[in-house]
């Protein structure tokens, strides 16, 4: 089936997961935390995800079939999920891997990360082992085309260059690419016989074998930092978990060249990451979609709910400049992490999409609650040493 032939469905409904590394991944995780006190995992049809986001998504997905239900709850969503989850969030991933694959010249970085999601997070699972329903999409970036590449139970592929029907590829490799940060994870290598693919209408570099005998891939959230392109275009309900960063602006912007370059990125993925998030909010006013959208930088205020969870406006900046990277974050910052977006997914959803539905709202974790301040010291500590994720 060609990509995006299939028209928008009114009763399917789609989550899309940002990027932003394990900060990222701790915030999405919170969002379905709260989504699944509301009983509304279940009816979720379509779960896309780049970066730091696939790697909850990748966990979800995996673990899936292992979610035991009771009106609506996975009653053992603690063990399943947020168990793994924060413990893969506590080890230190990229440093390493950049180490050895530089000094290393047989290694490859991609390869040593793709051992931690083995052996740690999703093991050998493939994506024809995962669930119908839900359908998970994991995404990254085609360096060669251009184009959004993703990976999915019912195929692999992107429009330019045609599809893998039924991929037997593993989760590992598609949360992988998907999370390859550019430049320091990236690029993803990998050899593969050009005859899995078929073409699609569309598919005008089908004919050149070059683009089917090798996968070159990157970071998903190059192409669509909010892993939404692969829902719109099918779902009628939208529900966006965003964690990524506001842009940050530098009176005092370097004149190296790496830096520069590296400037230069964030200001195009910036406006890219705008003019998405644009439209699905003129989408929404306009009907064409319904839904929400919840970012680690929205004020829970804005929401005007009574009963939402109070969150202070340095909490908010705490949450929104931490650190990207994929190294140990603290119980602190990960509680905090995981309480910011369930509370701006409960009010987002009570709001826009079930209002007076659910349980009341209640700190994952009432200790880190985000009413309360900050330490000066904390801030810092939770910034330092990292990088932005497209």
């Amino acid at each position: 089936m060609p990509f995006g032939s299939e028209g928008i469905d009114d009763k399917l409904t789609g989550l899309a997961m940002s990027g932003g590394g394990f900060r990222a991944t701790l915030f999405h995780l919170g969002t379905l935390w709260r989504l699944n006190e509301l009983a509304y995992l279940p009816k979720i049809d379509r779960i896309s995800s780049v970066s730091g986001g696939s790697i909850t998504c990748g966990v979800l997905a995996v673990h899936w079939p292992r979610l035991q239900w009771a009106n609506g709850l996975a009653t053992n969503f603690q063990d399943e999920i947020v168990k793994p989850l924060r413990e893969f969030c506590g080890r230190l991933i990229d440093g390493p891997a950049i180490a050895e694959g530089a000094i290393l010249p047989w290694k490859d970085i991609s390869d040593i990360i793709e051992a931690q999601y083995r052996q740690h997070l999703v093991g050998d699972v493939t994506l024809q082992q995962l669930p119908d329903r839900p359908r998970f999409i994991v995404n990254s970036t085609n360096f060669m085309t251009g184009v959004d590449f993703r990976f999915s139970k019912p195929y692999a592929g992107d429009y330019r260059i045609g599809q893998i029907p039924g991929p037997t590829l593993s989760v590992a490799l598609a949360v992988t690419a998907s999370s390859a940060f550019p430049p320091f994870l990236s690029p993803v290598v990998r050899d593969i016989d050009p005859n899995l693919f078929r073409p699609v209408p569309g598919a005008d570099l089908y004919g050149n074998v070059a683009y089917r005998t090798r996968l070159f891939l990157t970071d998903g959230g190059v192409y669509d930092n909010l892993g939404l392109e692969t829902l719109d275009k099918r779902c009628k309900t939208l529900l966006v978990s965003d964690a990524g960063a506001p842009f940050v602006v530098d009176p005092d912007p370097s004149k190296t060249w790496v830096k520069q370059a590296l400037r230069a990125f964030d200001i195009a993925t910036n406006q890219a990451r705008a003019l998405r998030k644009r439209a699905l909010i003129d989408d929404f006013r306009s009907a064409a979609h319904r839904g929400s959208y919840w970012g680690i930088t929205t004020s829970v205020a804005d929401y005007q709910l009574a009963d939402a969870l109070p969150v202070s406006p340095e909490a908010t900046s705490y949450l929104s400049s931490m650190r990207t990277r994929l190294n140990p974050f603290t119980d602190a910052e990960q509680c905090r992490l995981i309480n910011g977006g369930y509370a701006l997914c409960d009010a987002a959803m009570r709001k826009y999409v079930i209002p007076g539905a659910g349980p009341a709202p209640r700190w994952p974790y009432p200790q880190f609650s985000l009413d309360r301040p900050i330490a000066p010291a904390e801030t810092v500590a939770a910034a330092a040493g990292g990088y932005e994720s497209p």
